[in-house]
């Protein structure tokens, strides 16, 4: 696993929107997530139907690239990696306890283990800009 420097760290902890990548008989399938920075990971929430979630069942493999776009500034952090499906026990507990006091939309919504998944992105690359 790649290990995240401290700039790198701080930006991950001040974003909760990324874009995921998957794939699907080389079809590219890009969306905005949510996410949070866990244990030197990046977990994003999804649902069991999404095409992200099939894409993950036959194909492990991912890109996510959280980013600030600002003319002049740009900051970004781009990874590479696989994916682990969480959907229950107690890493799913840790990570949902996170999720429910970070995004309102999950107070809102609220989940049990089984009724949807987290994917756990194992970072294998990473670039990074504009964090210093």
């Amino acid at each position: 696993m790649i290990e995240f420097n401290d700039k790198e760290k701080q930006f991950l902890n001040s974003i909760e929107e990324a874009r995921l990548a998957t794939s699907h008989d080389d079809i590219p399938h890009v969306k905005p997530v949510s996410f949070v920075f866990i244990d030197n990971s990046i977990v994003v929430a999804t649902d069991y139907k999404t095409r992200t979630f099939l894409n993950l069942k036959s194909n492990p493999n991912v890109g996510i690239v959280i980013d600030v776009y600002k003319s002049g500034n740009h900051k970004a952090i781009c990874i590479q990696g696989d994916c682990e499906i969480i959907e229950n026990g107690e890493e799913f507990k840790k990570i949902y306890d996170i999720f429910y006091s970070k995004f309102s939309w999950v107070r809102k919504d609220p989940w049990k283990e089984n009724e949807a998944p987290f994917l756990k992105i194992i970072t294998k690359n990473k670039t990074s800009w504009g964090i210093s």
